[in-house]
């Protein structure tokens, strides 16, 4: 198919990312076998190396990560490390210094896996979140810290050519899908950012014609992410909302064990990373019982980023099938791995 190898950074981080990553990893492989050349080198970032050496990520890593055509990650986090460490200091600094600006999480109810939603026929749209600005810049700071008379800010930063180029890319998915896109904001409050996004949505929507706009409010989102799911197709938010908004929204689709997510650089000027949206669940970290669904569906989506639709096809259709025989049966994650792979 090409003559192109294909590099990947693999970053397996933290607890339950180290068992269900090589799943993504070998899901790559079999579903490409040898019409593509694909080549793997892991990276040990995350928790362990941390605590051993003080290192999260240096610039002579992010560098070379930079050099690469995509980044598989498992999952970053550990109570042993103060919450926000780990967290700005290797995750978001990625998707920030690789500028993967557009956060994309598909919400999809599988045949087999009961929803918590009695209403819950069919599910699937998908989140597009801008990944590089808002409230999650770090903008911000404290005084007066560590007493009664402590202020803390946060600064949410919008510009205009960071939510157009999101905004862009929800109304082309939504060609590729049913036409329709849901601005979901609080400008009602949020005056200044909000009016923003709904300007700049009002302006790209006139270049697609076939495509539909609507606005709602993020706490309204909130509601008919539960009460009427089926409205929605392609959802464009900002930082902080797309977060929350598609943890409940995998909540309802059987848990974010099947939720897979890209942090795309559409530019294709620097890697896109690719992983489930799960943490890294220290709880369960180490007694084989971790999904790796939403990883090897992560696989999927790397792979179809490259174009590779044929053998995204394959992964997802894979996971598809095992879902529909087992639905919310308790397997181990070998278990689930193994029979997902026999079946690309």
């Amino acid at each position: 198919m090409t003559n192109k190898t294909y590099r990947i950074a693999v970053i397996p981080g933290d607890g339950i990312g180290k068992e269900v990553t090589p799943f993504a990893q070998a899901a790559i492989e079999k579903a490409v076998q040898d019409q593509v050349d694909f080549t793997f080198k892991q990276y040990d970032l995350g928790a362990e190396r941390y605590l051993n050496d003080g290192t999260i990520i240096n610039d002579e890593i992010l560098a070379e990560l930079k050099t690469y055509d995509a980044i598989l990650l498992g999952a970053i986090g550990d109570p042993r490390v103060q919450a926000g460490v780990l967290e700005r200091g290797l995750l978001l600094r990625l998707r920030f210094d690789l500028d993967q600006y557009v956060n994309l999480r598909p919400i999809k109810l599988y045949k087999g896996v009961t929803s918590p939603l009695s209403n819950a026929d069919e599910i699937d749209y998908v989140v597009v979140r801008e990944g590089t600005e808002g409230l999650y810049c770090g903008a911000g700071g404290a005084v007066r810290k560590n007493t009664p008379n402590e202020v803390a800010t946060e600064v949410s930063i919008n510009t205009a050519y960071g939510a157009e180029r999101v905004v862009r890319y929800a109304f082309d998915l939504a060609m590729k899908r049913r036409k329709h896109v849901t601005l979901v904001h609080k400008k009602n409050v949020l005056v200044n950012a909000g009016d923003m996004w709904q300007r700049i949505v009002n302006k790209v929507a006139q270049e697609y014609p076939e495509v539909t706009h609507d606005y709602m409010h993020v706490d309204a989102a909130t509601i008919y992410v539960i009460t009427d799911p089926q409205r929605f197709d392609v959802v464009v938010t900002d930082n902080l909302f797309g977060d929350i908004l598609t943890d409940e929204a995998g909540a309802t689709v059987g848990g974010i064990g099947y939720a897979a997510s890209g942090c795309i650089n559409a530019s294709g000027e620097y890697p896109s990373m690719f992983e489930p949206i799960h943490g890294s669940a220290p709880d369960i970290a180490g007694k084989g019982l971790a999904n790796p669904s939403a990883a090897i569906l992560s696989a999927g989506m790397l792979l179809r980023n490259f174009g590779f639709d044929d053998q995204a096809d394959r992964i997802e259709k894979a996971v598809e099938r095992h879902i529909e025989l087992h639905g919310n049966d308790q397997c181990a994650t070998q278990e689930v791995g193994d029979e997902i792979l026999s079946f690309i």
